[in-house]
């Protein structure tokens, strides 16, 4: 059964999608940063969850950004609470 979109990806397919060298998709599925499993000596990768993997990177670093800015936000509060000198 073909499909006109190619479900399981090789690392070369995974790098040209990501925009990284092959090397560095290869090394990332060795350390298991990115969701990938083994054929052979050869990696491949699931469109649906190298997709799916992209979205939660996304969402972590929105949230660690909105952290940053809360805690900025938490430091400067105190130094409006200080009372005047008299």
């Amino acid at each position: 059964m073909a499909t006109s979109k190619k479900e399981v990806l090789n690392t070369k397919e995974v790098a040209d999608f990501l925009k990284l060298h092959p090397f560095t998709v290869n090394k990332f599925a060795r350390e298991g940063k990115i969701p990938a499993f083994k054929i052979g000596a050869d990696w491949r990768f699931y469109k649906k969850h190298i997709e799916s993997w992209i979205q939660e990177k996304v969402l972590f670093n929105q949230q660690k950004q909105n952290r940053r800015k809360s805690d900025k936000d938490s430091q400067k509060e105190p130094d409006k609470q200080k009372e005047p000198d008299k």
